[in-house]
């Protein structure tokens, strides 16, 4: 297994140190850099290209959001991993509407994180569970305990997107136009009675639609 790099920022030192410690246990995972600021990661990420970015939200200068999506600008290819203390859903959206691929809380265990960064560097969506669940119930559509149906084709395109990938990279992934995949994401919304390729992407990561296995 190739080894995947890791940037960890947070603004303890002793979160960084205990999350470095942590993974450290992986020897396919190596800690290229830490950063206790949000400037200061979207910097070291410029610098040293990281596969991974372990990221806090509450930062001391911009948000853990703002940062994200300035590394995601910078660095495409990043995996973005928030580890947070704040469950509610408007932070939820916030991250994954700027590239990140999993959104865990600060409640996991070391064991999960270390999963999570390979599963998301495998090109995975991955949600803590209590945030899961919390957004299935926010979901209407789960209130009747069914799921709606998507075509293969329509999971397909859903599954790239979760990936970060736009609409002409789908296309070219598929064979197929890319008014083809503007198609079958408004489909997809319309099925999933959501407005946006964010909160579907959302929506099938809380049903488990992109876990591993």
């Amino acid at each position: 297994m190739s080894e995947i790099r890791v940037l960890i920022v947070d603004d303890h030192v002793v979160v960084r140190e205990g999350s470095r410690q942590l993974l450290e246990q992986d020897n396919t995972l190596r800690v290229v850099g830490e950063a206790g600021t949000g400037a200061e990661a979207v910097q070291l990420a410029a610098r040293l290209r990281p596969d991974v970015v372990l990221l806090d939200l509450a930062l001391p200068d911009i948000t853990g959001v703002e940062a994200a999506r300035q590394i995601r600008e910078l660095v495409p290819n990043a995996r973005i991993v928030v580890l947070s203390a704040y469950d509610d859903e408007d932070y939820v959206f916030a991250a994954m509407d700027v590239g990140a691929s999993a959104y865990l809380l600060k409640t996991v265990r070391g064991k999960d994180v270390i999963d999570t960064i390979h599963a998301v560097q495998e090109g995975q969506v991955i949600l803590h569970p209590a945030v899961a669940a919390k957004l299935r119930r926010s979901m209407h559509r789960a209130d009747d305990g069914t799921d709606p149906v998507l075509s293969p084709r329509e999971m397909g395109i859903l599954r790239l997107a979760a990936k970060g990938l736009h609409n002409k990279d789908i296309a070219r992934e598929l064979s197929i136009s890319v008014r083809t995949v503007e198609g079958h994401l408004s489909h997809i919304l319309t099925k999933l009675d959501v407005t946006s390729r964010t909160e579907a992407v959302v929506y099938g990561a809380a049903h488990h639609w992109f876990t591993l296995g």
